[in-house]
């Protein structure tokens, strides 16, 4: 069931989109060579405590997987596209890394992820990870009132596929509220004029996610949640709530 938020809500929502902001700003500045992910999924978990807000994925537990999550962000490496678990696995230079983090405050969510380079990377990787970002406000630009879902899908699309990238099949972003994950689901591709009508007070994460080697294949981990690329190449993802206002698109998640 989709459900349309008013301003007060809203204005709630927006308050747990700073907490989210803040934390990835914290772990962003935390991330280089020789940090561990657990390292930063500390930093997470603290950021979001002293905010007085609990982690949205902790404990999180979807029909599709094995057990609950076991972290406070998903911090995605390399060619792990989402979902990976903060382990000890420590960053090198030359590293993509991927951080998700979703915040509850005052019973809504905010859930927002960035991409970003780990010292210094290759050409390849910091076009990746540009064009990656690319899409996502390519995204945001298309959720005005009167447009379909298609249109943000389309608008992630032609970003990637104009760039030689591959989309993942089956992930994209989705409604957002008291819930983390609400309808709609919103692909990263599509077409345009086609899907729901987009209507004041609707909430979406849009979240492109992109692929390195240019196909579309993914696949699962034995963990039950990390999902790599199929071809083993490097993938990138941002992601921001947002609400479709009056005035148009309202980044909740923004700093």
């Amino acid at each position: 069931m989709i459900t349309l938020k008013n301003s007060a809500q809203l204005q709630r929502m927006r308050e747990a989109g700073r907490v989210v902001a803040h934390t990835l700003q914290q772990v962003t500045e935390a991330a280089h060579p020789g940090v561990s992910l657990a390292e930063l999924d500390a930093i997470g978990a603290a950021s979001i405590r002293a905010a007085g807000a609990r982690p949205s994925f902790l404990h999180y537990h979807p029909t599709f997987a094995p057990s609950p999550f076991p972290g406070v962000l998903c911090l995605s490496v390399n060619d792990v596209i989402v979902h990976g678990i903060p382990s000890a696995q420590v960053l090198r230079a030359g590293d993509v890394l991927s951080i998700d983090c979703g915040a509850q405050l005052d019973g809504y969510h905010g859930d927002a992820a960035v991409t970003l380079p780990i010292g210094t990377v290759d050409t390849a990787a910091a076009d990746l990870i540009a064009t990656t970002h690319r899409a996502l406000q390519a995204g945001i630009n298309a959720a005005v009132i009167g447009c379909r879902l298609g249109d943000i899908s389309h608008a992630i699309q032609t970003v990637g596929r104009e760039a030689g990238y591959g989309i993942p099949d089956g992930l994209g972003g989705h409604g957002v509220g008291v819930a983390m994950h609400e309808d709609p689901y919103l692909p990263n591709t599509g077409q345009r004029g086609r899907g729901l009508r987009l209507r004041e007070g609707l909430v979406l994460a849009i979240e492109p996610m992109f692929l390195e080697g240019g196909q579309d294949a993914r696949r699962m981990l034995a963990d039950g949640w990390a999902i790599t690329t199929g071809d083993g190449s490097r993938a990138a993802h941002f992601e921001h709530t947002i609400a479709i206002t009056a005035d148009g698109p309202l980044i909740l998640t923004a700093p």
